[in-house]
C-alpha cells in the first residue's frame, strides 16, 4: 500500500538514498533539506523537494501544510536532519553547543509536533527518528553530539508510550560509522579547534582514522542505511530500535556487557 512520507536531511548520504528507495517502492515521498540545489534531481525519481532548515518553525510549518492540502495525510516522517557537533567541552562556544541541540533534537521535535495531529486524526502514523549507535554509549571530543542523541532515545521512548494508544508508532535508527558527508563535516569542525586546543593528543587518533583509506572503506554505505529505513517505515510491527553499520554492535556489545570500566578501557587505549 502506497504512504506519504516526509524525509528530512535528504540532500545528501542516508536521507538522500532512502528518499529514492521509498520513491522506487511506490510511496509519495516529500524531501526537504536546506541544500534545495542539491536536490533538483530527486524530482527525477518522482520526488518533491522542499527548502527547509528543521530549526525554522516557519519552514516546518509550510512543509507539512503543503503535503496536508496536497494528499490530506502523512504516513511516515522520518526525522534524519542532524549533523555531529565534535570538539572539547573547554573549548566548544555554548551558543555552538545549543545550535547543536536545535538541529538534532528541537527541530526534529517541533516537526514531530506538527505531524502528530494529522496521525491522531487518521489513527495511524510512523516516527522515525535517525539516532546513533552513541546514543548509547560514548567517545572523546564527542560530548554535545553525544548528548544530543541521548537525549533523542529518551524522548523517543517517551513518545512511543505517548502515542501508542492512537496506532502511532515511534521507531529509533542507529547507525555506526557511514560513508557520507558527516565524517567530512566532522573533520572541518575538529579543525577549527586544533590550534589552540590543550587536548591536541586526542585529535590525532581522529584524524588518523580520516586519513586511514582502509578504516573509511569500512563505513557502511548510505543505501545500506536507506533499507533498514524502508524496513523501520513499512514492517507491520517495526522494531524499537535498528542497530546498523561498521563497528555499532561491537561498541554496544562491549559497554553493555563488559562494563563502563572495560569499555571506558579500550577508548583510553585508541585515543591515549
Amino acid at each position: 500500500m502506497s504512504k506519504v512520507m516526509l524525509v528530512t536531511g535528504a540532500s545528501a548520504g542516508i536521507g538522500r538514498e532512502v528518499a529514492i528507495l521509498l520513491a522506487r517502492e511506490g510511496h509519495t515521498v516529500y524531501a526537504g533539506a536546506r541544500r534545495l540545489a542539491r536536490m533538483q534531481d530527486l524530482t527525477e525519481h518522482g520526488i518533491a523537494p522542499f527548502q527547509m532548515d528543521v530549526t525554522k518553525e516557519d519552514d516546518n510549518e509550510r512543509v507539512v501544510s503543503r503535503i496536508i492540502e496536497s494528499e490530506g495525510r502523512i504516513d511516515v516522517l522520518i526525522n534524519n536532519a542532524g549533523f555531529g557537533l565534535y570538539g572539547p567541552v573547554e573549548d566548544i562556544p555554548l551558543e555552538d553547543a545549543r545550535y547543536q541541540f536545535e538541529v538534532n533534537l528541537f527541530g526534529l521535535a517541533h516537526l514531530t509536533q506538527l505531524v502528530l495531529p494529522h496521525m491522531r486524526a487518521q489513527r495511524s502514523g510512523r516516527i522515525i527518528n535517525v539516532s546513533s549507535v552513541v546514543g548509547k554509549i560514548f567517545v572523546p571530543l564527542g560530548a554535545w553530539y553525544v548528548a544530543t542523541k541521548h537525549a533523542l532515545e529518551g524522548w523517543s521512548d517517551c513518545l512511543r508510550l505517548e502515542t501508542a494508544p492512537f496506532n502511532i508508532q515511534v521507531v529509533l535508527v542507529e547507525p555506526g560509522a557511514i560513508k557520507t558527508e558527516f565524517l567530512d563535516v566532522t573533520r572541518v569542525r575538529l579543525n577549527e579547534y586544533y590550534d589552540d586546543t590543550a587536548y591536541k593528543a586526542q585529535f590525532e587518533p581522529f584524524f588518523k582514522m580520516f586519513d586511514d583509506s582502509k578504516a573509511m572503506g569500512r563505513s557502511t554505505r548510505a543505501h545500506v542505511l536507506a533499507e533498514v529505513l524502508l524496513e523501520a517505515a513499512m514492517a507491520p510491527r517495526p522494531r524499537r530500535r535498528y542497530v546498523k553499520g561498521s563497528m555499532a554492535r561491537p561498541a554496544l556489545f562491549i559497554r553493555k556487557w563488559l562494563g563502563d570500566g572495560i569499555y571506558e578501557f579500550l577508548l583510553r587505549r585508541a585515543f591515549r
